[in-house]
């Protein structure tokens, strides 16, 4: 009987802890679509932005979401069963960008995918979502976008791009600091002839972490993003 009665109120207490939580997070959400519609999607909208979804041929459609997120036109701004395409979705990529001053791996990430699912999914359509991904995607320091990065790296404008040097840049998005086709060329090519074996088929990702495609270098995993590099598949 004394079990039974410590196991009631156990009970008691998670849900009594559970309740606040419950409605923080449901505040959050629910101030989240107000921004969304508020701020985030007439800025979008009226944004004249260089490169439109438009610009991508089948090809290099496919090459940016086999690597960046596979079934982003099914899923609902989030995908935890996907092999390869880790924990993070373009539409989080953009909550990551449009809903926090600083983001913080941990705790945050609950926030991150509550409003990709049931705030900015929603409320922007796919498309729009991945036009605002291709001008603002983080690619280095002081360059955001498919744009800007075609300028900084290959000195030519997006669509003057060989389908190589799209790549090179979708190799970066991960990290850019990494593999940087400027200053890691090595690292960049290696990641660019792996993107070419997975588009191909020749690779397959062997869990939902896969997201290098083989073994990183020791000395570059240290500036990896946290928790996105196992060892473990490649051995």
């Amino acid at each position: 009987m004394r079990f039974v009665r410590l196991l009631r109120v156990l009970a008691v207490a998670l849900i009594l802890f559970c309740i606040p939580v419950v409605l923080y997070y449901a505040w959050e959400v629910g101030r989240a679509r107000q921004f969304t519609e508020d701020t985030v999607l007439p800025a979008a909208r009226a944004a004249h932005y260089p490169i439109s979804v438009s610009d991508l041929t089948p090809h290099r459609l496919d090459i940016l979401l086999k690597v960046e997120d596979p079934r982003f036109f099914q899923h609902r701004g989030v995908d935890l069963s996907t092999p390869g395409a880790g924990i993070t979705t373009i539409t989080q990529a953009l909550v990551k960008q449009l809903y926090f001053e600083k983001f913080s791996p941990g705790i945050a990430k609950i926030r991150q995918t509550l409003i990709a699912g049931f705030a900015l999914d929603p409320l922007m359509p796919k498309e729009e979502q991945l036009r605002l991904f291709l001008n603002t995607a983080y690619l280095g320091r002081d360059v955001k976008g498919f744009e800007q990065a075609a300028h900084t790296y290959f000195d030519k404008s997006f669509r003057e791009l060989t389908d190589d040097e799209y790549t090179s840049i979708v190799a970066m998005l991960i990290a850019p600091e990494v593999f940087n086709v400027r200053t890691a060329p090595a690292l960049n090519a290696e990641r660019v002839v792996r993107i070419r074996k997975l588009v191909s088929g020749e690779y397959v990702p062997r869990g939902l972490f896969d997201l290098y495609y083989g073994p990183i270098d020791p000395a570059a995993r240290k500036d990896l993003p946290p928790l996105s590099y196992f060892d473990r598949y490649y051995h």
